[in-house]
């Protein structure tokens, strides 16, 4: 089964959620997947050693200016102006190329080949039952979905045979929709402002244009209003688990210290909040 874990805005608790119930389900093996890309922090929780890192590349063009005649197809084809034709020469420019291969397919004369780019970095690490798998983005670079899709087909190597969690990226953009896209079962973490409820709408939105079953996990839930409660009744959205305000819970966040781990009344929590998904992902 795979559980996606998301929000339509950063500081929601969404890796709260997603580390907390990786870490406990200690029956069975689970993969953590944080495809928070520019700001992967599920590693800070669960501690995996040892580490295995390897770069991660994309197609670039490589231009052999000896066979280019400067014909202006590639420059032509591409939207992206990833490669532009000036009087006699073909210039690339990496950060802008989408490795559609375009320009390869349309050259007359062969003249542009394979070359790559690395524009980040893949981790893999084991910490008692869990496997985590998290990508790093380098700094500058524009495009996280490239990178976001190869962590989780790394991630997803087991099949369903795992019970996988997705912490994935704030917002509704498409590195969320990559990460997503292929879940099972979707949690939307909010919490009780007006913020939170703006951005739960745009979030349950783009769950429902993906035909993805979801559910509400509240943070916060005993501070703020009534709002994300009146808006999940309205609209039919199960509301999965609220987790209070609690000092303490912060605390431990503070010190890199799962809720889990330093609360331990909250393991039954998270425990029946994956028995609820379970079922609701199966339409019971």
């Amino acid at each position: 089964m795979i559980i996606a874990v998301a929000s339509g805005k950063g500081g929601t608790g969404k890796t709260t959620v997603a580390a907390n119930l990786a870490k406990t389900l200690t029956d069975r093996r689970v993969t953590l997947i944080d495809c928070d890309v520019e700001e992967p922090n599920c590693h800070l929780f669960i501690n995996p050693a040892p580490v295995q890192t390897e770069p991660h590349t994309v197609y670039v063009p490589s231009v052999d200016k000896t066979a280019c005649t400067a014909c202006g197809a590639c420059s032509t084809l591409c939207q992206f102006k990833a490669i532009i034709t000036i009087k006699d020469s073909t210039l690339v420019f990496p950060e802008l190329c989408h490795s559609c291969r375009g320009c390869e397919i349309v050259c007359p004369e062969n003249a542009i080949s394979e070359g790559s780019r690395e524009t980040g970095q893949i981790h893999r690490g084991e910490s008692d039952h869990i496997t985590l798998v998290w990508g790093s983005l380098r700094i500058g670079e524009a495009m996280a979905v490239p990178l976001i899709s190869s962590v989780l087909e790394r991630g997803t190597a087991f099949g369903r045979e795992r019970t996988v969690i997705i912490d994935a990226p704030p917002g509704t953009s498409c590195p969320v929709i990559e990460a997503v896209k292929g879940a099972d079962f979707t949690v939307l973490v909010t919490e009780p402002t007006p913020f939170g409820l703006h951005d739960l709408k745009l979030a349950a939105g783009m769950t429902r244009k993906l035909s993805l079953p979801m559910g509400v996990v509240i943070n916060r839930s005993t501070s703020g209003d009534r709002g994300v409660h009146d808006f999940c009744r309205d609209e039919a959205i199960p509301v999965l688990l609220e987790i209070p305000d609690d000092r303490r819970i912060a605390e431990a966040y503070s010190n890199g210290i799962l809720m889990v781990d330093a609360l331990p009344e909250y393991r039954e929590q998270f425990r029946s909040l994956l028995e609820t998904i379970t079922r609701k992902a199966a339409g019971r």
